[in-house]
């Protein structure tokens, strides 16, 4: 690894003033050369990592680069500051306070974020890059759960990295393909992610990490990410393994969809907002985009099958084992959305589910029925809960894990995360869907709990328990914590979870009816599936 430190730290405090030592009272600034010029962070004495934030890795895709392809930046004279978080992507408030830690919101936003264990002759260690999640529409890389420090100190370089979402990363129409020198137009935010992973191989090393060993994880939109990112052409060679946290692009979740289809969704919302050209479109400031997008009530564009960036639909890619043949580490949460999601505000009895089940399943009800118990209150909350579940994430998760271990010579390994969260401090606060919380004033009390909800595992993941403050953390929470990072690391540095005296963790096998996975909680443990039958349906269903 490449640095030095600089400047002493008298030099140090009348450049940057008293304050601003004083928040980094256990650092020292250190630089770093990388590509585009010097760049200088924080090296923390307290935890021996190494900090980089707020690093451009494209050209601000404003201006005429508003809906084109991520720019290679140009090099830049001196040493660019990299101590604070870059603005985060253009966003509204859409799950809740997501607890960002980034300088702002703009449309300049292309920024990634290093934190290494390396010290001077540091070389060749594993990379992590992970892709936040926020349904392609929110999201953040500075957020406290995705923070690289613990999964660093695991002897890991780690990457977070912004990318563009919503109108503004997944706009599609005709005049923004026949611009385009690859004749197609949205994903900008999928090739956002990309290009992060183009600047780990020529940078990383600089950081002490290998361009050999990186492996992208993400939760929800991220997980979407690592599996197009995984299925695309452009990502061959950049990657080494894959981590998915609960989803796939695969329908019906989040499925891309045609050119045809993508382009006709942006016509007909430039006529929405009354707009004529995407030349207009550009002309108008970021504050006009931002609330005429608002104004439509739209849940973001689709990812599109672009014949660039996604030349097919991932079962179609998988199927023909034409992804990248990597390792992959794979699954979702025991209850990732409630049963209300399924029974739309139906009531937990027998009758209600039978009904609500002939209504979404009017051909194949039997069969659904059959492979849910529904006898008594309980059941039908239970059943009610994986249904949601399945139809929301967890199904195209199963499909995305059964496509790598069917066509592929690579270990898949799955796993469901069954851990409950504890209460949150302050009872006027509820959880949101996709992390952070809600204020609820005087919000009746949550029932109790069917699983583990959407997203509460990242911050396990990422050994990032004591920087989300709002919930009540107990020993047990930890205990899981280590387990899950402990999986997650092993896995990064060797493509095999399994390591020291962690309970085994086998891969799957082809035609195995019943295949194992690792029920993470309080005591994992590996199991075999006794609940194929739904997962098996479910292809079918939404297959045919």
């Amino acid at each position: 690894m490449k640095f030095k430190y600089i400047i002493p730290l008298i030099s140090f405090l009348i450049m940057t003033g008293i304050g601003a030592a004083a928040q980094n009272k256990n650092g020292f600034p250190v630089q770093v050369k990388i590509e585009n010029g010097l760049i200088e962070g924080n090296y923390d004495t307290k935890t021996g990592i190494q900090k980089y934030f707020g690093i451009p890795f494209a050209k601000p895709p404003i201006g005429e680069l508003r809906w084109k392809a991520p720019q290679h930046l140009d090099n830049w004279e001196g040493v660019k500051i990299t101590k604070e978080f870059g603005p985060r992507p253009m966003q509204k408030v859409v799950f809740g306070d997501m607890n960002s830690r980034s300088n702002g919101v703009s449309e300049d936003c292309l920024y990634l974020n290093v934190w290494t264990p390396a010290q001077r002759n540091t070389k060749n260690l594993p990379v992590l890059v992970y892709f936040y999640g926020g349904g392609n529409v929110a999201g953040d890389a500075s957020e406290p759960r995705y923070d690289g420090e613990a999964m660093a100190k695991e002897g890991i370089v780690v990457v977070t990295t912004n990318y563009r979402l919503n109108l503004f990363g997944y706009l599609a129409h005709p005049e923004l393909s026949a611009e385009a020198s690859y004749n197609s137009s949205g994903n900008y935010g999928a090739l956002d992610q990309n290009a992060a992973l183009i600047w780990v191989q020529k940078n990383i090393e600089a950081f002490g990490g290998d361009p050999l060993k990186v492996t992208i994880a993400g939760e929800s939109a991220g997980s979407i990410g690592v599996s197009t990112q995984m299925a695309s052409p452009m990502t061959k060679g950049l990657i080494a393994g894959a981590i998915g946290e609960s989803g796939a692009a695969i329908p019906p979740t989040m499925g891309p969809v045609t050119l045809e289809e993508a382009e006709k969704n942006g016509v007909e919302f430039l006529k929405q907002i009354g707009v004529s050209s995407i030349a207009e479109l550009r002309k108008l400031s970021t504050a006009e985009l931002y609330e005429k997008y608002n104004s439509t009530n739209r849940f973001g564009f689709p990812l599109v099958i672009d014949g660039y960036f996604l030349p097919k639909p991932l079962i179609e890619i998988f199927e023909s084992q034409e992804q990248s043949m990597v390792p992959l580490l794979a699954g979702w949460n025991s209850a990732e959305i409630p049963g209300m999601a399924y029974m739309q505000g139906q009531p937990y009895t027998k009758e209600a589910f039978i009904a609500k089940t002939k209504s979404t399943y009017p051909e194949r009800f039997e069969e659904v029925l059959k492979l849910h118990p529904h006898e008594t209150a309980e059941e039908v909350e239970y059943s009610a809960t994986m249904l949601a579940a399945d139809r929301f994430i967890s199904y195209s998760t199963w499909k995305w894990l059964d496509l790598h271990k069917n066509n592929s010579n690579q270990p898949v390994f799955r796993y469901l995360y069954s851990k409950l969260r504890p209460p949150l401090k302050d009872k006027s606060l509820v959880s949101g869907l996709a992390g952070g919380t809600l204020k609820a004033e005087n919000a009746p009390p949550a029932p109790k709990a069917v699983g583990a909800p959407h997203a509460c595992e990242i911050e396990y993941a990422m050994g990032n328990l004591d920087r989300i403050e709002e919930y009540a953390w107990t020993a047990e929470d930890y205990t899981v914590s280590k387990s899950m990072m402990t999986y997650f690391a092993n896995f990064i540095k060797s493509g095999n979870p399994n390591g020291g005296k962690l309970p085994k963790w086998d891969a799957m096998t082809k035609g195995d009816k019943t295949p194992a996975f690792m029920n993470i909680d309080v005591e994992s443990s590996q199991e075999e599936s006794t609940v194929e039958g739904r997962y098996h349906f479910h292809d079918s269903y939404f297959n045919k």
